[in-house]
């Protein structure tokens, strides 16, 4: 019974772990897509600049190697649900905040 609590709660800890730092991530993605296309003189201008897609994609590819050297997921436990999981969240944070941020005129 105690077993179960603890693979319960590690388990529960790992998902909030997870989900905090890709939602995180997406944030500070747009933060800095904010700063790159800070110079840009309109919001469809700075919308179409594909240095922040880069950007996106590559908070989103530092997860995957973060998880796997911090040795978060098993090697059998990291599956394609995963992989879905942190793109998505990742890439919806960032895709909502950057465009709060450019609908606002903010600037860094």
């Amino acid at each position: 019974m105690s077993t179960e609590s603890i693979s319960d709660r590690r388990e529960h800890i790992r998902s909030i772990s997870v989900t905090a730092l890709s939602a995180l991530l997406g944030v500070a993605a747009a933060l800095a897509s904010v700063a790159i296309t800070g110079d840009v003189a309109s919001a469809d201008a700075a919308a179409s600049d594909t240095r922040t897609l880069m950007l996106v994609v590559g908070a989103i590819l530092v997860q995957f190697v973060l998880y796997d050297f911090t040795g978060i997921y098993g090697e059998d436990e990291f599956g394609m649900k995963h992989y879905l999981f942190i793109t998505f969240m990742t890439f919806s944070l960032w895709f909502v905040t950057w465009g709060i941020l450019l609908t606002a005129g903010y600037t860094l």
